[in-house]
């Protein structure tokens, strides 16, 4: 493949608070998204196309190549009909844009006191809505495995199965490979020759399974009717109840029947590759915030069980309502290492007064920032267990990571007030 030009960079106003996507990315949803630090640009292909994202306090810059001539997603091979640029149709749906997030942050922080307390330092997450199939496949690799593995399984997935779209700078992008590349008389012993593990029989079997034994679309048929999958058009959901509406038990039982699937991996699945934002994956990790914070263990019951599981789970559903896995994200995110050590927010507020014969103009510039540590160099051997996703980077003892201070703006605000003179007197 010939190298690929890129496009200029285009804007999508966007502020921060609304998505942050050093953060988003880097949260243990999304393995497949390559970080060129050196200009905080993040690369990846969604739907067939190569898509390449950095962003600043007021927008998110965008830019791709040519549209391949194959290979490209059904909803994008026809204009919308209302005009949109195509990239800006991935964006909106894969980041999720529709909600507000500050009003959602803010509905949670009424509700809830430890979220208002923890989240203020950690705006802009979003919970993506990922391919269904791509959701499935990495976290049946995330059991028992840690971010950098399972970032370099799916790697391998997508460059020896998954279809070629750009070439960028010399490397190679890939998607994602459907679930008939991965249904080979050989595919189980060549993953295991890849480094899967038990892992490969599960992907083999239930590629297998979903698509030479479930009608086609049957997956994305999962999906919540208010976040389908992309491209079709959302309709209305079932009314919510304390253990989540009828479609998401619906859909989370049904994941639990294809093989390396527990309830872990099928909330994680039902959250970011189906839609349904009041599943609420816990894990040892999550475990432990509800001990902590939420007085659970406090009875007979210490471990994590069925029953702590559903009790932790139903907890967060009532505090939270129908988009609880989307705040239990924004605490899980809050409590891992690689952000909470490297974040602090900081206030400046600057006022200016201006005087005229006949009034004073006072202007309040109101700048609230994070000061960001990042990483210069990604670890590749990172000594973390994640059972399902755990610590998302820890530096392995004895080793240096090299680091960048920078500033991200989170906020920027500027009210001016006019004042008469005769009021003054």
């Amino acid at each position: 493949m010939h190298s690929t030009s890129l496009s200029e960079w285009r804007k999508l106003p966007l502020s921060l608070g609304e998505l942050c996507i050093n953060t988003t990315l880097r949260c243990g949803q999304s393995f497949r998204w390559q970080h060129l630090p050196d200009n905080n640009e993040w690369r990846c292909v969604l739907y067939g196309r190569f898509l390449s994202l950095k962003q600043d306090s007021e927008c998110l810059y965008y830019r791709s190549t040519s549209p391949p001539d194959s290979h490209t997603h059904p909803a994008l091979q026809t204009p919308h009909k209302d005009g949109e640029d195509p990239l800006v149709r991935i964006i909106n749906h894969y980041f999720n844009l529709t909600p507000s997030l500050t009003g959602l942050y803010s509905q949670w922080s009424l509700s809830d006191p430890n979220f208002k307390k923890k989240a203020s330092q950690f705006t802009g997450i979003r919970i993506l809505r990922q391919d269904a199939w791509e959701a499935l496949v990495s976290f049946i690799c995330s059991s028992n495995n840690n971010i950098a593995r399972i970032s370099q399984m799916v790697e391998k997935l997508c460059t020896i199965y998954g279809q070629s779209v750009a070439e960028v700078d010399g490397r190679t992008y890939y998607d994602f490979p459907k679930p008939e590349r991965l249904t080979g008389p050989n595919t189980e012993s060549e993953l295991r020759k890849l480094g899967f593990g038990y892992r490969a029989k599960y992907i083999h079997e239930t590629a297998q399974t979903i698509a030479e034994m479930r009608d086609k679309g049957w997956l994305d048929g999962l999906s919540n009717p208010e976040c389908p999958a992309f491209g079709v058009e959302a309709q209305p959901s079932s009314e919510m109840k304390p253990e989540g509406r009828d479609g998401y038990r619906e859909a989370h039982e049904k994941l639990l029947e294809l093989k390396g699937v527990g309830p872990k991996v099928a909330d994680c699945v039902s959250l970011m590759g189906l839609g349904w934002g009041e599943s609420v994956p816990v894990d040892t990790h999550v475990w432990q915030i509800a001990q902590r914070d939420y007085r659970f263990g406090k009875s007979s019951s210490k471990t994590l069980n069925k029953t702590t599981y559903d009790a932790v789970a139903n907890h967060f559903r009532k505090l939270w309502g129908k988009e609880a896995g989307w705040a239990h994200s924004v605490l899980f995110t809050a409590d891992l290492r690689t952000f909470a050590d490297k974040l602090a927010a900081t206030k400046k507020v600057d006022i200016k007064l201006e005087e005229t014969k006949s009034e004073v103009k006072i202007e309040t510039d109101v700048l609230t920032a994070l000061a960001v540590k990042e990483p210069k160099e990604e670890i590749v051997d990172v000594e973390v267990k994640v059972e399902d996703i755990d610590e998302a980077v820890k530096t392995p003892k004895g080793k240096k990571r090299k680091e960048s201070d920078g500033i991200v703006h989170a906020a920027h605000t500027t009210d001016t007030r006019r004042i008469s003179k005769r009021l003054r007197r």
